[in-house]
C-alpha cells in the first residue's frame, strides 16, 4: 500500500508533466521589436566571418587613404604631413564610412537571392526588425572603422584641438550620415536584388562624391565648374563639419546644418521606401 508521501510525489510529478504539456501547447509570444532587431544585427555581424571582405575594407580603406595621402601629398599641399593630417584625417574618416556603407545593401541583396529573406518573413516578428538589425550591424562596423582612423591618426601625430568631445561628436555625425546611406543602399538592394549590381551602383555614386570634394585639397585650386559641384557635394559638408568639430576651428555652421538636412532628407526618403519594398517581398 502506498504511503501518503509517495502518493503526493506521484501526483506532483503528474501535475508537472501536465504543466509541461500545456506550456508546449501554448502559442509562442511574439518577439519584441528590439530583441528581434538585436538578433538580426548579431546575425549580420556573424556573417562577416563568411564574408571577411566587409571587415577588411573597413580597415584597409581608412588606413590606405590616411597613410598614403598624408605622406605623398602632405608636404606639397600643406607644407608638412602633420599639418596636412589635420585637414585630411576628418575627411578620410568621412569618406571611409561613406564607402563601406555599400556592403550593408550587398548583404541584404544576398539574403534576397539565397532565399534567407523568405524564411525570415515567416517569423512572427516585427517586419522592420530585419532592416533595423542590419543598421545596428552597420553602425558597429562604422564605429570600428572610425576607431581605426582616429587611433591611426594619433599614432601618426594628429592631436585634435576639439579633444575627445569633438572627436566623438564628429564620429556620431558621420555614423548618422553613413546610416542614412545604408538605408539608401537597402532600398537599392530590394529593387535590383543582386549584390554585385548594388556595389556597382554605390561605387558609381560614391567615387565621384569622394574625390570631387574638399577631402584632399581645397576647392579654390579647382576649375570653377568643379568648385560649384564641390560646394553642393554632401560629403564635402560632412568633411568640413568633422574638421570643425575635431579641430575646434569654428565657422562651419552652414556645413553642419546642411549635413543634418542631407542626413534627414536621405533617411526620410529611404526609410519608408525600404520598408515598403520589404513589405512587398512577403
Amino acid at each position: 500500500m502506498s504511503s501518503p508521501a509517495a502518493v503526493s510525489r506521484a501526483i506532483g510529478a503528474e501535475t508537472h508533466q501536465i504543466d509541461i504539456m500545456l506550456t508546449a501547447a501554448r502559442p509562442r509570444r511574439r518577439a519584441g521589436a528590439l530583441l528581434a532587431s538585436a538578433t538580426f544585427g548579431r546575425r549580420a555581424l556573424l556573417k562577416i566571418r563568411h564574408d571577411p571582405k566587409q571587415l577588411v575594407d573597413s580597415v584597409a580603406i581608412p588606413v590606405l587613404f590616411t597613410v598614403l595621402f598624408t605622406y605623398l601629398f602632405g608636404g606639397a599641399v600643406s607644407g608638412s604631413p602633420g599639418a596636412y593630417l589635420e585637414v585630411l584625417l576628418p575627411g578620410t574618416l568621412s569618406m571611409s564610412i561613406a564607402i563601406v556603407t555599400m556592403y550593408g545593401g550587398a548583404r541584404l541583396a544576398q539574403d534576397v537571392t539565397t532565399g534567407a529573406f523568405e524564411r525570415f518573413s515567416s517569423l512572427s516578428v516585427w517586419r522592420g526588425a530585419f532592416v533595423l538589425g542590419g543598421l545596428l550591424s552597420d553602425a558597429a562596423r562604422y564605429l570600428f572603422a572610425s576607431a581605426i582612423v582616429v587611433v591611426l591618426g594619433l599614432i601618426m601625430g594628429y592631436r585634435p584641438d576639439g579633444g575627445a568631445p569633438g572627436v566623438l561628436a564628429a564620429v556620431a555625425l558621420i555614423v548618422a550620415f553613413g546610416l542614412s546611406l545604408s538605408l539608401l543602399w537597402a532600398a537599392v538592394a530590394l529593387l535590383v536584388r543582386d549584390p554585385a549590381v548594388v556595389i556597382s551602383i554605390a561605387n558609381i555614386v560614391l567615387m565621384p562624391l569622394s574625390f570631387a570634394s574638399n577631402i584632399f585639397v581645397e576647392p579654390e585650386t579647382m576649375p570653377g565648374w568643379l568648385q560649384a559641384f564641390v560646394d553642393i557635394n554632401p560629403l564635402s559638408h560632412v568633411a568640413t563639419t568633422a574638421r570643425d568639430l575635431m579641430n575646434a576651428t569654428g565657422g562651419t555652421g552652414g556645413s553642419f546644418a546642411w549635413t543634418l538636412i542631407t542626413t534627414a532628407a536621405i533617411t526620410a526618403v529611404s526609410a519608408p521606401l525600404t520598408l515598403h519594398l520589404y513589405a512587398k517581398q512577403h
